[in-house]
């Protein structure tokens, strides 16, 4: 993507076409610590987004996408009538992009009536309720494009942000500023360090293919949904906790106050909160670790990750135990579910010479298990949001 906005559609004679794209993103540990104002480490992979925007003149934008046969369209003056109070008018799949278009023009403070109209073509080979953010990259592809088009100028930070408006607000989904921040930043064979208090990134280098290392995902097809109960309750029940502890938000508790916090609060809560606390502790541990020692000493920190998601916030799934364990079992460095969880797809980091062996062993357990067969792949840390043409 040009760092020079350029001159908007509105201002030529002819239509501006392009095509952009954002990367979908694998969570290698940092589960649920996003909206606690924690820390992260997710990487973008090579799995895109894509969308062919065509100005219009008539002031209306269109989204169409090769998932779904029906185009939806409204008039950009429209968009804050519609957002949020009237978000349930528009198809789901439809609100990510039209969101991103209202946070982007509510974050730039552009009049509808200043910008063109735009057609917004979709395709995308993320795999969707995988656990893979095919949700921020719809919305990062849109904002990357429109931010270009429109000529707004916002730096690739801001587009993050107008993403996660997008998904809390015109989607209704509550998630944090993770998913957007890694489709944003990505940088080849690197992750992103993120603290999501202070928006304040750093770029490590995973060093897997270094070390012999590949990154398999483990897509159940047990498939979620983030805009539904569970993940909503997970979060009232951090903020429950973070009130009855008296900090802003659970990032500023560390393992020390845990007992403290189990005198105080029921058990649900506390272990909701235990969960967040010891994961923020074990991506600062990941992070230091892979610098001083590279990416096979980080195997305990995947597996501690997985038993505090199944145990204490109970948001794994037969599906994804199963696959963890058995790639485990399988000679995996270490595995763990990664995403919002309630369905999804975990990952395990594997020697390159033991991808087929681990494959196989989940399929043959998934079989055994009588489970609809996993999709398993490899993936690549990839870069983030760009103009490709």
């Amino acid at each position: 993507m040009t760092t020079a906005a350029p001159t908007p559609a509105a201002q030529t004679d002819a239509p501006t076409a392009g095509t952009w794209s954002a990367p979908g993103r694998v969570n290698l540990i940092g589960e649920h610590t996003d909206y606690n104002d924690g820390f992260v480490f997710p990487f973008a992979i090579e799995y895109r987004t894509s969308v062919r925007l065509t100005t219009r003149d008539d002031a209306r934008i269109r989204v169409a996408s090769t998932f779904d046969p029906d185009a939806v369209e409204v008039a950009l003056a429209d968009l804050a009538a519609l957002f949020p109070a009237r978000r349930d008018e528009i198809v789901e799949w439809a609100r990510y992009p039209l969101g991103a278009a209202w946070a982007l023009l509510q974050a730039s403070g552009a009049d509808p009536a200043s910008v063109p109209g735009v057609d917004l073509d979709f395709s995308s080979d993320v795999p969707v309720g995988a656990g893979l953010s095919s949700s921020a990259a719809i919305e990062g592809a849109t904002a990357a494009a429109l931010n270009d088009v429109w000529g707004l100028g916002l730096d690739r930070v801001a587009l993050a942000q107008v993403g996660r408006r997008a998904e809390n607000e015109a989607v209704g989904a509550p998630t944090g500023i993770m998913d957007q921040m890694a489709s944003m930043l990505g940088r080849a064979d690197a992750g992103t360090f993120l603290d999501c208090r202070s928006l304040e990134a750093q770029v490590v280098e995973l060093g897997f293919a270094p070390a012999g290392l590949a990154l398999l995902v483990m897509d159940t097809k047990v498939t979620h949904a983030h805009s539904t109960g569970g993940y909503g309750e997970r979060r009232a029940a951090c903020e429950r906790g973070a009130a009855i502890m008296g900090v802003p938000a659970l990032r500023d508790l560390t393992p020390a106050d845990l007992p403290r916090a189990a005198e105080l609060m029921d058990d649900v809560t506390f272990r909701r909160v235990r969960h967040v606390v010891t994961e923020d502790q074990r991506v600062l541990d990941a992070v230091a670790t892979l610098r001083a020692e590279g990416p096979r000493a980080i195997g305990h920190l995947l597996d501690a990750s997985h038993v505090s998601m199944r145990d204490d916030f109970e948001i794994s799934v037969p599906e994804l135990d199963l696959a963890v364990d058995t790639a485990r079992a399988a000679g995996a460095v270490g595995a763990r579910m990664t995403g919002g969880g309630f369905g999804g797809a975990a990952i395990a980091l594997v020697d390159l010479g033991l991808v087929p062996a681990v494959t196989d062993a989940v399929e043959k357990a998934f079989a055994d298990a009588g489970y609809t067969a996993p999709h398993i792949f490899t993936v690549t840390p990839s870069e983030g949001a760009r103009r490709d043409g």
